[in-house]
């Protein structure tokens, strides 16, 4: 089946933040919340295409947040800090200046993994990796991974994952310059199956950012 989502330039609006984290996090509300693509993908006639997930983004000055909610799960994610590209959770990508007339990533592009748990020494806290990307020009500013900010929810049936990035982790990120990001992500999940934001392999997803949708950080 052909994927519609190939055809078109996504925008999408992402929220500000006015709150500060806290130690439960975020918990932004559905207004925060990302349309699910994966309905362009049906046929006319078919039934929409559910997810079984939900995408939340903000920004403020300081920082990009978001915050990932995962359902109908009969079993616990699978996550091992030492493998965190075969581990379930989310592959976030994002550049700062939102270049879409390039394929290589330059140094305001950066990708990064978020595991809802499986780190710490009893491996049931959160954690965060940073990934080079392949064929690269360049790559970012060293990121110190301690500044962001993580929070997880483990229920039996579903999770969400909170998380803080600090815009000193971000090389580039302004903004008041720059009022646009650019976006991708996956979620890796055993259960329920890669779930891709727009293309997906064979596209190189993860490596080319004119591929990337756009976020247009409003007020």
């Amino acid at each position: 089946m052909f994927d519609k989502r190939f055809l078109f330039r996504f925008r999408f609006s992402c929220k500000h933040i006015s709150k500060a984290w806290t130690g439960k996090g975020y918990d932004l509300d559905e207004t925060y919340r990302l349309p699910n693509l994966a309905e362009l993908t049906t046929d006319f006639g078919q039934e929409n295409i559910s997810q079984p997930f939900e995408l939340r983004v903000g920004w403020n000055n300081n920082g990009f947040a978001f915050s990932l909610l995962v359902f109908d799960k009969k079993q616990r994610p699978w996550c091992r800090a030492m493998h965190p590209e075969e581990s379930d959770g989310i592959q976030i990508c994002l550049d700062t200046r939102d270049i879409k007339d390039i394929h290589r990533a330059t140094r305001f592009c950066h990708r990064l993994i978020f595991l809802p748990t499986g780190n710490g020494q009893s491996q049931t806290t959160p954690g965060v990796f940073w990934l080079p990307i392949h064929r690269a020009k360049d790559h970012p500013n060293p990121i110190d991974l301690e500044k962001i900010k993580l929070h997880n929810l483990m229920e039996p049936n579903s999770y969400r994952l909170d998380v803080w990035i600090p815009s000193d982790v971000l090389t580039g990120y302004d903004p008041q310059e720059h009022p646009t990001l650019g976006f991708h992500f996956v979620l890796i999940d055993r259960e329920h199956g890669n779930k891709f934001f727009l293309v997906e392999p064979p596209f190189p997803h993860d490596q080319d950012p004119s591929l990337w949708g756009t976020l247009e950080l409003n007020s």
